[in-house]
């Protein structure tokens, strides 16, 4: 064949084969929008925190021991002084775990959760202040994290009491008694409440996690944040954690007017930076009024490039940056001054552990 034949034929093939792979934008579906920024604006790589960090917010991501000793070095390259496993467990599952994050003393710590396992029968609240007490020994700090999305706190048998049922009492002051704080998810992030249709702004992820409102005995938004309030006021010697701002992020107000109301209560921004990265000046003045109440959590699992996104979040004024988010919009820089990033990082939360 001719050589420029055999090349015309080449471009033509090329050329049929960019139009079959190209994408039909009028089928393009949301879940599949991957959007770049194009704008030539200030991006800054922080690889490793301004400060010492302590992750107030984590689980037991690690399987094996190589995994673990990965963690480590992450951490410290990082700047992670300290992770938080939140383990939510009793008995031999909390002991191994415990045995399993010992093998790097001061660089983990760990919680434990509450055992409702027949937490309707006779007898339960004397055997889960027990079960309480005895993690305590082996070496909990804390107590987390406890999960409820409106059926009631969630374990390995289905779903519990809510947290402020007259039935947790004893384990909430056996809490005070052992000073351990109490790590406490309450409802979803707004978007997963309001109609799955073009009007949702966080639509993408909001589908993934929706909340059936029409299961039987299920609470809404603001039922479960009044679980949260009601705790936390009748448990004054009870420190508590909120985490994820507890899931006011679409209305900080909420959560302000508690932590204005309890001393004993603070809030994590754990797994919600995607959320709150479209609003920065408004998270900015967040922090500055709450900086003494705020603590730093991941809740993903700990490479490096999860933690720098979190310190370019909370660190740097960079605007319109995408990464490997659930929902369709760019994020932005808070931009914290040194003060308020030394409490966040560190400070808040090691007058919290100290207590």
């Amino acid at each position: 064949m001719p050589r420029l034949l055999l090349t015309t034929f080449a471009i033509i093939h090329l050329a049929a084969g960019i139009r079959c792979t190209a994408q039909d934008v009028t089928e393009l579906k949301l879940k599949d929008y991957r959007p770049k920024s194009i704008y030539r604006v200030p991006e800054t790589r922080i690889k490793k925190a301004k400060f010492p960090v302590i992750d107030m917010h984590s689980h037991a991501y690690a399987k094996t021991d190589e995994e673990l000793a990965q963690w480590v070095k992450t951490m410290d390259d990082a700047g992670i002084e300290k992770t938080v496993i939140l383990t939510g467990s009793t008995g031999a599952r909390f002991d191994s775990l415990y045995a399993k994050y010992s093998m790097y003393p001061g660089r983990f710590e760990l919680w434990c959760g509450f055992d409702l396992v027949g937490y309707n029968e006779p007898g339960w609240r004397e055997a889960a202040v027990k079960e309480l007490e005895r993690c305590a020994k082996v070496g909990a700090r804390g107590v987390g994290e406890l999960s409820d999305k409106g059926l009631g706190l969630r374990f390995a048998g289905g779903f519990g009491p809510h947290i402020n049922d007259p039935l947790m009492k004893p384990l909430l002051q056996k809490c005070a008694a052992l000073q351990l704080p109490i790590n406490i998810h309450v409802a979803e992030p707004y978007w997963m409440y309001l109609p799955m249709d073009s009007t949702n702004d966080g639509l993408m992820n909001a589908y993934k996690w929706r909340i059936d409102l029409t299961k039987k005995g299920i609470l809404n938004h603001a039922a479960l944040i009044k679980t949260l309030e009601d705790v936390v006021r009748d448990n004054s010697r009870t420190t508590f954690i909120a985490c994820h701002y507890a899931n006011c992020e679409y209305d900080l107000s909420i959560l302000g007017t508690l932590l204005d109301k309890y001393p004993n209560l603070y809030a994590d921004a754990a797994a919600r930076f995607g959320e709150t990265s479209a609003i920065p000046r408004y998270m900015a003045s967040f922090y500055e009024k709450y900086q003494h109440k705020l603590l730093y959590g991941t809740d993903n699992q700990p490479n490096a490039e999860m933690y720098e996104i979190t310190f370019r979040i909370l660190e740097t004024l960079d605007e319109h940056f995408y990464y490997n988010s659930t929902y369709h919009w760019p994020s932005h820089g808070f931009g914290l001054k040194d003060n308020i990033l030394k409490k966040v990082y560190q400070g808040n939360a090691k007058k919290l552990l100290k207590k």
